[in-house]
């Protein structure tokens, strides 16, 4: 509930300057970029068969590549909603 209040809240707030919208789209793009290797290799290590306790670590894995996706994905949505173009 206290995360879905601070969503309202930033989507409320001002338009990111320009200049500062820039380099935080930069930034996005890195970021997911990076992620995109990530993924990959989680996907690629998940078509192996894993022993125990590696089969835990790969769901670990998996579970913070789901988590690192959404908030991308939120930070892109975010950055969209507060700038002008």
């Amino acid at each position: 509930m206290v995360e879905k209040n601070k969503l309202k809240e930033a989507e409320s707030a001002e338009t990111i300057p320009e200049d500062l919208a820039i380099e935080i789209r930069k930034l996005a793009h890195d970021l997911s970029n990076s992620l995109e290797i990530i993924v990959q290799t989680s996907y690629l290590l998940g078509t192996t068969e894993l022993k125990p306790p590696a089969d835990d670590w790969m769901r670990m894995l998996d579970n913070g590549v789901q988590k690192s996706l959404e908030i991308n994905l939120r930070l892109r949505e975010y950055i969209k909603n507060h700038t002008t173009r």
